[in-house]
């Protein structure tokens, strides 16, 4: 009977008729869902074998990097516009813009194809995309013109730059992260008015206390006589900024004042600062578990909608042929090796009957999204050319000391004995030729483990340590070379040089966190959380990037650096005498400016940093008005009080199910396959570098057979290479999809397209109240 070889002796049994293939289209179709699903898009299209064809296409890979380009390059335009960095001609920056309004233009035409005409013009979207296009072409045209007949005016447009970031389909994770906030704001809204009221009666009791008692500033101004003066510094206070300078006049008067500002501090400090914390988080993760529970009714059409296409009846249930899912898998995941398509049909089809169920269908996507290595073990080369040198007792002997744990504890505690030396006075003699014995020890150590370890395993794809570890040690070889050749020929001594040895010597301490488990949990954890963050720099590049166009608009030229040399009178006012006597000109504060794109990103961070920040508030309101104090303002509350909240509540909720959650039941269901079949990799085995990573050949066959575990010398291996999978995305995906039945289809496509964060499956009451 024919059949697919697996393994020694093991066959998968075909039906003796030919089995009937789906028509191309539905292929296609089916495939366009199970695409859709795997990467969470939720994006209605049309399903005319036109339409779906230039939907693959605008999923594209290519499309989306050319997107991106494009949105970096307008981005980047504020660099070189007036006030500019690197200044170009307007009619350059202009055509530059141009062209890629023209580019999104195709891009949202594109996507207006695909799409049903109803859906597109309904999404908000797709109307910001074209409001922005248009208002930036006139806002061109105007500037232009006025240009050519030399009148000045202001690119107010540039602002609007990041919307094409939010809005196109490709970055529907800052989307979500713009939507935390704005649902998060009606609920802070009114702990925010709160905390206002508090700071303006703790202000006009300030102005009744000390008002009229002819207090100075340690500047010499007069102290608390002004509301809208004293508003602002108690809101700097709660920074914690200005303190204790603004206390200090009052506590110099009486010791009893100190205890106006401490119960200011706690209550408005400590106590509003905490709440709006706990309500950001408390509203963060609810609106997130909401939209969670959206992705996952709709990945579940999705792939109902796919197996509809595919099914035929078998019996008294429908399934998907053998033959029929592993076109669409191929067809979903070009480049999967035959070897690991195999792996997934034995999951799927776990009584070898030739087609897939209907519940073993639903799990392609995520089958698809965890990473399943292909390993081939091979043998050291040096057992091929020298196999009684490499068998000999004596070569036995050194590999197994290199494999003990006792080598790595040794070499961390000659690490350790490093970082002290390095701490030492480097010029000493001894401490300088002692930097040469660590030198030899760290390269014997890889020379040991060179000859231990297969070679290809030791520098495979996936081990990062090996590579950077072998990269330090060849680089601080060659840098304390060329630095001793240079200190030798007593022509010069070369402090870069000598620098970037002392860098070199001190990244190799990060070594000993590969080698204490609790310390490579963490800094993994943190590593697989790291994509996810990027979702937060993005939130915050666009925030940035908005009120540095606004504030290059507003400031730019209004303070100009000098070189630290100069003692002219323009030099110490930073080039403006309405600074004269200030805490920002007297700080030397003047780099601190807008005028380019770059300098004004720095300002910023300062302000995030919200150290003196009311400095910097000071000096830009006196080159231009006390309402400029505003901006800064309306700046730390949306950056430090909103978005920096969300920011450590995401962290919690992320380290926390990245830290805690265990393995799901499709990769523990994975993971017990390639146990039985017996051809699993144990994760440790590729910490101790026993693997090639991931060099598997692309259609190879399985080498282990169904219940033999036995391993051979080499052959083709699986392990799952699971910390890749635990993206934050797909552990919260996980941990709340876990709350819905698996047999369960939910409302219907249209009802969940109109989810609203509030809204609450009535299927599930308790959805709400269970974590």
């Amino acid at each position: 009977m024919p059949g697919v070889q697996l393994g020694s002796g093991v066959q998968r049994l075909r039906p003796e008729p030919p089995e009937e293939l789906p028509a191309q289209e539905n292929l296609l179709l089916a495939a366009a869902y199970v695409s859709d699903a795997q990467y969470n898009r939720n994006v209605p299209f049309q399903t005319s074998p036109q339409a779906i064809r230039l939907y693959c296409f605008y999923n594209h890979w290519t499309m989306r990097v050319v997107t991106y380009l494009f949105i970096c390059v307008d981005l980047s335009l504020a660099l070189f516009e007036k006030p500019a960095l690197f200044p170009l001609p307007f009619v350059a920056t202009a055509l530059a813009e141009v062209l890629c309004l023209a580019a999104f233009s195709a891009r949202l035409v594109h996507f207006a194809k695909v799409t049903p005409q109803m859906v597109f013009w309904k999404d908000t979207k797709n109307i910001c995309i074209m409001v922005t296009i248009v208002v930036t072409l006139i806002d061109l045209i105007i500037y232009g013109s006025l240009e050519t007949v030399y009148i000045h005016s202001i690119r107010w447009t540039r602002a609007l730059r990041p919307v094409f970031l939010i809005n196109f389909p490709e970055s529907r994770q800052i989307r979500r992260a713009f939507r935390s906030i704005r649902n998060t704001l009606p609920d802070i809204l009114y702990v925010f008015l709160l905390f206002l009221f508090s700071v303006l009666m703790f202000s006009l009791m300030a102005l009744k206390l000390f008002g009229d008692r002819g207090l100075k500033t340690a500047e010499g101004a007069p102290y608390f006589t002004n509301i809208l003066e004293i508003v602002f510094e108690l809101y700097v206070l709660v920074t914690t900024a200005n303190n204790p300078d603004v206390m200090m006049p009052a506590y110099n008067l009486s010791w009893w004042y100190s205890l106006y500002f401490i119960t200011y501090i706690i209550i408005n400090t400590y106590i509003f600062m905490s709440v709006f914390l706990a309500v950001v988080y408390n509203n963060y993760r609810k609106h997130l578990k909401n939209e969670i529970r959206t992705l996952v009714y709709l990945k579940r059409h999705k792939m109902i909608e796919a197996f509809d296409i595919l099914k035929v009846k078998v019996g008294t249930e429908f399934v998907v042929k053998e033959a029929t899912w592993k076109q669409l898998a191929k067809a979903v995941a070009p480049d999967i090796s035959s070897s690991h398509l195999e792996l997934l049909l034995r999951i799927s089809d776990e009584g070898q009957q030739g087609f897939v169920d209907k519940m073993n269908f639903l799990r392609l996507a995520d089958l698809l999204n965890i990473q399943v290595v292909t390993v081939n073990l091979r043998r050291h080369p040096l057992e091929a050319w020298v196999p009684r040198v490499y068998q000999s007792s004596l070569s036995l002997l050194v590999q197994r000391v290199v494999r003990h744990r006792v080598f790595v504890w040794a070499y961390d505690v000659i690490i350790l004995i490093n970082a002290i030396f390095i701490a030492l006075d480097e010029k000493h003699p001894f401490i300088s030729y002692a930097e040469w014995l660590f030198l030899a020890l760290y390269i014997i150590e890889i020379l040991l483990k060179l000859y231990t370890y297969e070679p290809r395993a030791y520098f495979g794809r996936k081990q990062f340590w090996n590579w950077f570890d072998t990269l330090i040690i060849i680089a601080a070889l060659v840098a304390t070379t060329a630095n001793a050749t240079v200190q030798s020929a007593r022509k010069y001594n070369s402090r870069q040089i000598l620098d970037i040895v002392l860098i070199l010597r001190i990244l190799r301490l990060l070594r000993v966190i590969i080698s204490i488990e609790r310390f490579r949990v963490i800094v993994t954890t943190l590593i697989n959380i790291g994509p996810t963050m990027l979702t937060f720099g993005g939130l915050v590049f666009v925030v940035y990037y908005a009120f540095a166009v606004i504030g290059m608009e507003v400031f730019h030229g209004k303070v100009r650096f000098f070189d630290p040399n100069f003692t002219s009178p323009d030099a110490l006012v930073c080039g403006n005498p309405a600074l004269k006597g200030s805490a920002f000109a007297r700080d030397r504060y003047c780099k601190n400016n807008f005028n380019d794109l770059a300098s004004s990103f720095v300002v910023l961070m300062e302000l995030t940093v919200v150290n003196q920040w009311h400095v910097l508030a000071g000096g830009f309101a006196l080159v231009t008005h006390q309402a400029a104090k505003l901006y800064f303002i309306l700046f730390h509350i949306v950056v430090v009080i909103l978005i920096v909240n969300i920011f450590i509540a995401f962290i919690l909720e992320a380290f926390f199910v990245a830290y805690s959650l265990g393995k799901s039941e499709i990769e523990t269901a994975i993971e017990k396959k390639i146990q039985e079949l017996g051809v699993g990799i144990q994760e440790e085995d590729v910490q101790d570098w026993k693997l090639t990573g991931n060099m598997g050949t692309r259609d190879s066959t399985f080498s282990g057979n169904d219940g033999d575990n036995t391993k051979a010398s080499k052959g083709l291996y699986f392990r799952i290479a699971s910390k890749k999978y635990r993206t934050v995305d797909a552990l919260l995906q996980r941990m709340f999809e876990s709350e819905i039945a698996a047999n369960e289809e939910g409302p219907s496509l249209e009802e969940i397209l109109s989810f609203s964060p509030s809204d609450i499956y009535p299927k599930n009451p308790n959805f709400e109240n269970s974590a």
